[in-house]
C-alpha cells in the first residue's frame, strides 16, 4: 500500500484531472484537482486481481447467482459495523445517485416535498429538482465550526407535503459523524412529520480515530420507514464501477423497490459486482485502515495550513476525505478568494453553494491524494493569501 505514489491521471478520462480546466479555469498541465470525491490511490490488490481474473478469462457474459456477492456485504456490515442484513433486502443500483433517485421515483410522487439538511452532497437537490419534487432545505446550524441539528426549526419549516428526508451520514462536507442522540433527533423528526428516511452511508468506512459511525438502522422503531444506502465505491476508491446498495429491512417498502426496479429494468453490471465482492474481504479491511491512517495525516497537515491563514477556518473532519473550509473570516469578495484558490494557488475546489444553504462561503478540498499534493497545495494556498499574514 504505497499511498505516496504518485499516479498521473491526466489524460485518463478522469473527470476530477482532465475537466478542472473547462470547469474551473484551473490549467491541467500544472493545476492540482481536489474537487471529484475520488482518491488518487490504487483499489486493494485484491480488486485488482478480481478484475485481472475476470480480463485473462476473456468472456464478459450475464452475471447469475449473486450469492457470494451478497455474502459478502452481509459479511462487512456485520464485521466492520456489528450490522446483520438479510440478504434479500439488499438492492444494487448504478451507483448511489442512481440509488437516491430510485427512492424518490419509488417512495414520493411529484410535487411531494424531500427535506435535506443543508448543505449537503449537491447531487441529491440535483436529483430531487429534476424528479419535479419540492425541495425542502433545513439548515444546519454552524456551531463554533461544527455543524447542529435544529429540529424546533426544522419544524416550523414543513408546510405538510413532505414525504421523504434524505440524510448524510457521516456528513458530506461537513465531515460530522452524527452522534445517537442526534440520529435519535431524525428519528422523532420523521415520525412527527410521517417522512421516509433514506440514509445515504457511503462515507461510512472512513472515520477517524475518536469518532465511531452509527449506522441508522441501529435507531429503534423506524425500520418501518427507513431505507439504508451503502457502496464500495467511496472505501475502495472504485466510484467508475458505479454500483451501490440500497438496502430496504421493511417488507413492505422492500416490495415496492423491487418493483419499481423491475419496471426501470435495472441490473447491476458483473465489473461492479465483482469489484465489490473482493473489496469486502480481509485484504480489503487491511486495506481500508492503512488509507484511513494516511488520510488523516493528510489532514492534519491541512488543516493546520489553514489554522496559520487569517480568516480561513476548516471545519473538523470526523469521517470522509473532504475538508469543508470556510472564507467568509476574510472579509473577501467570493469571486476574490475563489480567483486566488483557482487562479494563484491554481487549485480545484468545489463551490460552496453547489451544496445549498448555509455553504455560500465554503471551498470543499479533497485529501484522499497522495502527501506531495497535498503538501504543494497548502504552499501555494499560503502563497496566494500571504498579504493576511
Amino acid at each position: 500500500m504505497n499511498f505516496d505514489e504518485i499516479i498521473e491521471r491526466r489524460g485518463t478520462h478522469s473527470a476530477k484531472w482532465d475537466m478542472m480546466e473547462k470547469i474551473y479555469g484551473v490549467p491541467k498541465d500544472d493545476g492540482i484537482a481536489m474537487w471529484v470525491a475520488d482518491m488518487d490511490f490504487r483499489p486493494p490488490a485484491a480488486v485488482q486481481n478480481a478484475l485481472q481474473g475476470m480480463l485473462d478469462h476473456g468472456i464478459y457474459g450475464y452475471y447469475g447467482d449473486e450469492s457470494s456477492y451478497k455474502d459478502a456485504i452481509c459479511w462487512w456490515m456485520k464485521t466492520r459495523h456489528d450490522w446483520q442484513i438479510d440478504p434479500a433486502a439488499i438492492f444494487t443500483t448504478h451507483g448511489l445517485v442512481n440509488g437516491t433517485a430510485m427512492c424518490v421515483d419509488t417512495f414520493t410522487n411529484p410535487g411531494d416535498g424531500v427535506v435535506l439538511f443543508t448543505p449537503v452532497y449537491h447531487a441529491f437537490a440535483r436529483v430531487i429538482r429534476a424528479a419535479e419534487r419540492d425541495l425542502r432545505e433545513c439548515p444546519l446550524v454552524n456551531n463554533n465550526g461544527r455543524y447542529e441539528m435544529d429540529f424546533a426549526a426544522y419544524d416550523a419549516m414543513m408546510q405538510g407535503n413532505e414525504k421523504m428526508l434524505i440524510l448524510c451520514s457521516p456528513h458530506n462536507p461537513g465531515g460530522r459523524v452524527w452522534t445517537r442522540d442526534e440520529l435519535e433527533g431524525v428519528a422523532d423528526f420523521a415520525r412527527r412529520h410521517d417522512l421516509i428516511i433514506v440514509s445515504d452511508e457511503i462515507h461510512h468506512d472512513l472515520v477517524f480515530p475518536g469518532a465511531t459511525h452509527i449506522p441508522m438502522t441501529k435507531i429503534d422503531g423506524i425500520e418501518d420507514r427507513l431505507v439504508m444506502m451503502t457502496a464500495t465505491t467511496k472505501t475502495f476508491n472504485i466510484a467508475g464501477s458505479h454500483s451501490g446498495n440500497v438496502i430496504v429491512p421493511d417488507p413492505n417498502l422492500r416490495a415496492k423497490f423491487a418493483g419499481r426496479m423491475a419496471a426501470m429494468g435495472l441490473s447491476a453490471n458483473s465489473f461492479g459486482i465483482v469489484m465489490a465482492e473482493a473489496a469486502y474481504s480481509p485484504d480489503g479491511a487491511e486495506w481500508v485502515d492503512g488509507v484511513v491512517d494516511y488520510i488523516n495525516e493528510n489532514r492534519k497537515l491541512f488543516d493546520a495550513t489553514i489554522a496559520e491563514i487569517p480568516g480561513l477556518a476548516s471545519m473538523e473532519m470526523e469521517a470522509t476525505y473532504l475538508a469543508w473550509v470556510d472564507f467568509s473570516g476574510t472579509g473577501m469578495e467570493v469571486a476574490e478568494y475563489r480567483r486566488r484558490v483557482e487562479k494563484v494557488a491554481k487549485l480545484a475546489v468545489n463551490h460552496g453553494e453547489t451544496f445549498g444553504k448555509g455553504g455560500e462561503s465554503f471551498l470543499r478540498f479533497n485529501l484522499a491524494t497522495p502527501r506531495a499534493h497535498v503538501d504543494e497545495a497548502c504552499a501555494r494556498l499560503k502563497a496566494a493569501f500571504d498579504d493576511l499574514q
